[in-house]
């Protein structure tokens, strides 16, 4: 079983108007309202590749009881827990640039934390447990890790889709795959890439500190996979973009997914790739339809 995990997820609130004014009265043209979160994308990807998941995380109020109503329609199965506090709602605002408010999120209790790793003394090495996105804000440092100790303990794999410290500190416990785009691997390391090959010794670099195996996202300039020893490109298909909210979630949700059925890394790169790609040219996450027409067009080539 994929069990995805957000600790943080929301209302993402998307306003869609020709031009934002600052200062004054704004009309929006239309607007769309979704159950939010790194995690909770991978979770309804992989419902529409029809791979059996099932989202975990916190859950309060009103629009807690939102995200479960919406994720039920989609007939995704979920465990969360019910927290005291209210989920965040995000703003996302798409005028004549794109402008985003997110929340900060709620207080989550000792008693709340704890029931978290209840749920997770459950796993085994069947399963795969997929840590997505931000914590929230009281949540100290080494949470994550706290969580990826405890589940690799029992042999569960794990995926981790976060940057920074929480990124790095995963890596001794050797995630299944780990996803930065070309900013976030940078940052990561403080340097600057200029071209493609630039990018090579620092994905090697995630490999040797432990990560199994390396997406690298470069938007508009395609994907990367580092595998063993061999790196493999995916050209950019060329479609007009739409939506930069939960690309990366998506190609997560389709590497993972194939993965875990398939045990081939070029067919989940391919997956991976399409189902990235659909949701960027997509107004909300991808359907399975055409994710499926995506997959047709993706072409792998292996550079090394």
């Amino acid at each position: 079983m994929i069990y995805t995990i957000t600790l943080n997820p929301s209302i993402d609130y998307v306003i869609q108007m020709d031009h934002l004014e600052l200062g004054t009265v704004n009309r929006m043209d239309t607007d769309f309202k979704f159950p939010g979160g790194k995690g909770i994308n991978v979770s309804r990807i992989l419902q529409r590749l029809e791979i059996p998941n099932t989202a975990l995380g916190y859950v309060g109020g009103f629009t807690g009881a939102f995200i479960t109503n919406e994720l039920a329609k989609e007939n995704i199965t979920t465990d969360f827990i019910s927290i005291a506090e209210d989920t965040r709602i995000n703003v996302k605002i798409k005028a004549q640039q794109e402008t985003e408010i997110n929340g900060a999120g709620p207080m989550i209790s000792e008693a709340e934390q704890q029931q978290l790793f209840d749920q997770l003394s459950q796993v085994t090495k069947e399963d795969i447990i997929v840590f997505a996105g931000s914590t929230p804000k009281n949540l100290k440092d080494g949470f994550y890790q706290k969580l990826i100790q405890f589940v690799t303990e029992r042999g569960a794999q794990f995926v981790i889709d976060t940057t920074g410290k929480d990124l790095e500190a995963a890596l001794s416990f050797r995630p299944l795959v780990v996803k930065p785009n070309k900013d976030e691997l940078a940052e990561l390391y403080q340097t600057t890439f200029e071209t493609q090959e630039d990018i090579y010794p620092y994905a090697q670099k995630l490999m040797a500190e432990g990560a199994q195996q390396v997406l690298i996202s470069m938007a508009g300039d395609g994907a990367l996979l580092f595998e063993g020893e061999n790196i493999y490109f995916a050209a950019p298909l060329k479609k007009p973009l739409k939506n930069s909210v939960g690309a990366g979630d998506s190609m997560i949700a389709g590497f993972t997914g194939t993965y875990a059925q398939t045990k081939n890394p070029l067919e989940a790169f391919k997956m991976g790739v399409a189902c990235g790609s659909a949701t960027a040219f997509s107004d909300d996450l991808a359907t399975a339809d055409f994710i499926q027409e995506c997959y047709n067009e993706v072409v792998i080539e292996k550079i090394k």
